[in-house]
């Protein structure tokens, strides 16, 4: 996966060099687990998102979280390499203000972004500070990632936020006004992150509907009621 253009925008670890490296104590798993984590590194090998470094000075063990559908998500332990990096600021949105946003509109169309920390790439000067094999992209629970993630949705998506496109981190959500504009706007966004070689996950897509689920909220849009000229709109917490 080519992901973003690293001149474009990379994540950086500015780390206080004042704390000392941890060398966390290496943790055992049962056989089904190492299996899980040995094909996932074939995997993330495969695509060219790890390496591996033979002089280390982090090091730091992975963690397997089982989800919803049975399947384990493969983690790392960032905890003590967290503790040695100054957090970024840069603003997170308010999920009311967003879900508010979309209130008012006919259709909905849902997209996320496949794998989306992993189309970042680290800054080459920062890929060694993992484990032994180390991530040559951003990493889910890497401190601060969530705000790189955010400042890039902001730069990519400038043109459409808040106008068509309501965007939290990986999640985003196409409103349209007027049925008509449903394809104009779709195509507007698939140029956008196509420019960008942003990926989607096809399987977490779904355009033109009238209600789904938006960061734990499920939006859904009511029938023009005839005694007034504006659809109503109902939020409801899952």
């Amino acid at each position: 996966m080519p992901g973003i253009d690293p001149d474009f925008l990379c994540h950086r670890m500015t780390m206080d060099n004042r704390i000392r490296p941890v060398v966390q104590r290496r943790r055992n798993f049962n056989e089904e687990r190492r299996l899980v984590i040995k094909t996932e590194l074939q995997n993330l090998l495969n695509v060219i998102h790890i390496r591996e470094i033979r002089y280390l000075e982090w090091l730091t063990n992975v963690v397997l979280v089982q989800k919803t559908n049975d399947k384990w998500r493969m983690c790392v332990d960032f905890t003590d390499m967290n503790k040695a990096c100054p957090k970024d600021s840069y603003p997170l949105p308010s999920i009311d203000s967003l879900v508010d946003s979309a209130s008012g509109c006919r259709l909905l169309s849902f997209l996320d972004a496949f794998l989306g920390y992993n189309q970042i790439w680290m800054h080459p000067n920062d890929e060694d500070k993992h484990a032994s094999y180390c991530y040559k992209v951003m990493s889910f629970g890497l401190k601060n990632a969530g705000a790189t993630y955010k400042r890039l949705m902001n730069m990519i998506l400038a043109p459409m936020l808040r106008r068509n496109v309501q965007a939290y981190v990986d999640d985003m959500v196409v409103t349209f006004e007027e049925e008509k504009q449903h394809v104009a706007d779709m195509e507007e966004l698939f140029e956008t992150v196509c420019k960008y070689n942003m990926k989607l996950n096809t399987e977490k897509c779904v355009f033109g509907v009238e209600a789904g689920k938006f960061l734990g909220f499920m939006l859904t849009v009511l029938k023009m009621d005839e005694a007034s000229s504006l659809p109503s709109f109902s939020v409801r917490l899952m």
